[in-house]
Formats: C-alpha cells, sequence, structure tokens
C-alpha cells in the first residue's frame, strides 16, 4: 500500500524563486550556445533542473488529488 503524504495547499503552487530561474536559465543558455560550463556550474545546473522538475511534479500531482477531493 502507497504511503500518503499530506502536502500544504500553499506547496502546490510553489516556484523556484525568480533569480534561481534566471540563473538556470543563464547556464543552460550558455550551454546550448556550445560554451562548456566548468564542473561547478554543471553540477549547479543539474541541480536546479532536478529541483525544478520536483516542483512540476508536486505541483501536478497536487491539482490531480485537488481534483479528486
Amino acid at each position: 500500500m502507497p504511503e500518503i503524504i499530506e502536502i500544504p495547499i500553499e506547496m502546490a503552487h510553489f516556484q523556484l524563486p525568480q533569480a534561481v530561474q534566471e540563473r538556470l536559465h543563464f547556464l543552460l543558455d550558455r550551454q546550448d550556445a556550445g560554451e562548456e560550463l566548468n564542473q561547478t556550474e554543471r553540477r549547479e545546473a543539474e541541480g536546479l533542473v532536478e529541483l525544478a522538475e520536483f516542483l512540476s511534479l508536486l505541483s501536478l500531482k497536487s491539482q490531480r488529488v485537488m481534483k479528486q477531493g
């Protein structure tokens, strides 16, 4: 049986702060332009992408639960 985790409704709409989003876009834009990121920048970008994906999944799951309830 899956474990049930209660999530405050405010968390369903939580997003990365604007400055963090801008940093992520800056790093990804540099990479897309063919510029090689150093190891620290690469790890930073990977961590921010993982966090953004986690927040998106959290939001989608929360929306689904709210529609079911």
